[in-house]
């Protein structure tokens, strides 16, 4: 087999469409209007990044961030973000008098936390979002441990240690009678801390799935991830169905064409950047406004197949995008690769440059 032609340094690019990613912030907005949306950021912004994405989610509608833990919720606050943060994923070594004194909001799932939020020897109250388990079993207080966790976060707001902003649990979406039953078990947990004298200034339950299927989960705010990507959190269902535009377009050269009867055209991406090799034998990319299969996935690049086509190194293929110019969009890639399109986006590695448009 002959390499009839080929390029040097090759580089994938994942391009971040935030034109699309404000449409979604938007759209989701009027969708659960008068609650607000909690734009999610975790994970750099499922892999597309946070800073350019929380700065396009707030200029749509976002009133508020939500990033797991503290130290991104610090990136944030020193590029000069100022609406509310939430980070709610901590350790023994979180540094907690950082993001009080940052303004992050803290969600609380354990009395651990609470006992280290008031070590932390803070110079103001932390703002706390108290949390129960109603189903997910991630995190959060179970039903047992929920009166003693709102009397400890009680006592320390009478010192002046907390102030208790917020009840909240994540819904585990495994059915809407799952859901339904979560949702009675959020109310009732409120109902108890109520009565023992909590008072919440806000309530929040629903993330993408019951933020869209289901208003009566929505409350004060939902937090929306999956979704404000353009990401249909629903089987039954892609994002374009729901309004939505994908946000993330991933593209890589053709960097060596191979002919012998038929060509080869070898990509410059790989396993290494986060292409799926399961179901590659399913998969295929665009090259030229035409599906070509792929033949193998590698380290640092990837062997489709072009038939008798012609292709030239430097032609670019898409791996995914939007679905508007024949190419499939991530929910495909997740089918093929047999996981869920937020694993698509959030895996490809940052060693991917991206280019914001839009």
């Amino acid at each position: 087999m002959t390499i009839t032609d080929a390029i040097a340094e090759p580089l994938p690019q994942a391009v971040i469409d935030l034109a699309a990613l404000r449409h979604n912030v938007s759209h989701l907005a009027a969708l659960i209007a008068p609650s607000e949306v909690m734009l999610a950021v975790k994970a750099d912004a499922y892999g597309h990044g946070l800073l350019p994405i929380a700065r396009a989610g707030l200029e749509a509608g976002a009133t508020s961030l939500a990033v797991l833990e503290i130290p991104a919720g610090l990136v944030l606050r020193h590029a000069g973000v100022t609406v509310p943060l939430l980070a709610w994923l901590h350790g023994t070594e979180t540094d907690f008098r950082a993001g009080i004194e940052a303004d992050i909001e803290l969600g609380v799932s354990a009395r651990w936390q609470l006992d280290a939020i008031a070590a932390a020897g803070a110079d103001r109250p932390a703002l706390i979002h108290l949390k129960v388990d109603t189903g997910l079993s991630r995190n959060g207080a179970t039903i047992e441990e929920w009166p003693d966790l709102i009397d400890a976060a009680l006592a320390l707001q009478e010192q002046g240690v907390v102030r208790i902003r917020a009840a909240w649990s994540h819904l585990a979406d495994a059915s809407m009678d799952d859901d339904e039953a979560a949702l009675h078990e959020f109310l009732a947990a409120v109902a108890v801390a109520e009565e023992r004298g909590a008072a919440f200034e806000i309530l929040h339950l629903a993330a993408s799935s019951a933020g869209i299927r289901m208003p009566e989960a929505r409350f004060d705010l939902v937090r929306f991830g999956i979704a404000a990507y353009g990401i249909s959190p629903f089987d039954d269902s892609t994002g374009a169905d729901l309004g939505l535009v994908p946000v993330m377009r991933l593209e890589a050269p053709v960097t060596e064409v191979h002919v012998d009867g038929t060509s080869l055209a070898r990509l410059g991406i790989g396993y290494a950047d986060g292409v799926p090799t399961l179901g590659i034998a399913k998969a295929h990319v665009v090259i030229g406004g035409l599906p070509r299969p792929v033949v193998a996935v590698e380290a640092d690049s990837m062997l489709v197949e072009m038939g008798a086509d012609r292709v030239r190194a430097g032609d670019t293929a898409t791996l995914f995008g939007p679905g508007t110019n024949g190419e499939v969009i991530a929910e495909k890639w997740a089918d093929w690769a047999e996981t869920i399109a937020d694993e698509v986006v959030t895996g490809v590695s940052p060693r991917v440059p991206r280019l914001y448009v839009g």
